[in-house]
């Protein structure tokens, strides 16, 4: 089920917070009316696609904090598999000088309440409890307002890494809309004309935009 709209679902778990420091009760609730935040799941520490991720996202970080918007990552890992992954050279796989924090969702629950666990417990013929399918998560991503509404969400399989690029227009679109009560068209950058969510507003975008192409 789509989760736009709703409130972003509610969590105290262990982290690694700047690169180094474990902490047992991390929280999104310390954004709430300071900062948008981008949360994103990941499927597995020391793998392939997920580092490229990762250290895109703290390469970005300088743009999102001008922004206002705080990255929180998280997967399916200890949070003592996220130290070793961080103090891992980057020549050697890891994600060394990476320093937002990274969630360890241990139980799964996390992910499960997201909706982007790649599989989920079901009984057996037997009646045992059993795991049906993987037990990671998806690369899902998250862009939860200052209020904790989810405004923004995407889903990707395994194999297909995110574009950072795309969530920075995200937060630029988001920003939009509340300062000046305007939606933003097709392919709508920061600078870009936008328009009135009205009948005569999509006729003029049109007309001046898209005639013709």
């Amino acid at each position: 089920m789509a989760m736009i709209g709703k409130k972003a679902p509610v969590f105290r778990a262990p982290a690694v917070i700047n690169g180094t420091e474990i902490v047992q009760d991390f929280s999104l609730a310390q954004y709430l009316g300071k900062k948008e935040v981008i949360f994103f799941f990941y499927p597995k520490d020391f793998t392939f696609v997920c580092p490229t991720e990762l250290i895109a996202f703290q390469n970005a970080l300088g743009e999102f904090e001008q922004k206002g918007v705080a990255i929180v990552g998280c997967s399916t890992d200890t949070e003592e598999t996220h130290i070793a992954w961080l103090n891992t050279p980057r020549n050697q796989g890891g994600i060394m000088g990476v320093t937002y924090p990274i969630v360890a969702d241990i139980a799964k629950t996390i992910s499960a309440n997201y909706g982007v666990l790649g599989g989920e417990w079901e009984y057996d013929e037997e009646g045992g409890f059993s795991f049906s399918g993987l037990p990671v998560a998806y690369r899902g991503t998250f862009f939860i307002d200052k209020q904790g509404i989810i405004r923004h969400e995407s889903i990707n399989e395994l194999s297909l890494g995110r574009n950072i690029a795309e969530l920075l227009r995200i937060a630029d679109m988001w920003h939009h809309v509340e300062q000046f009560g305007e939606v933003c068209p097709v392919n709508w950058t920061q600078g870009q004309e936008s328009m009135q969510a009205t009948r005569e507003g999509v006729s003029s975008y049109l007309t001046k935009n898209m005639d013709n192409k």
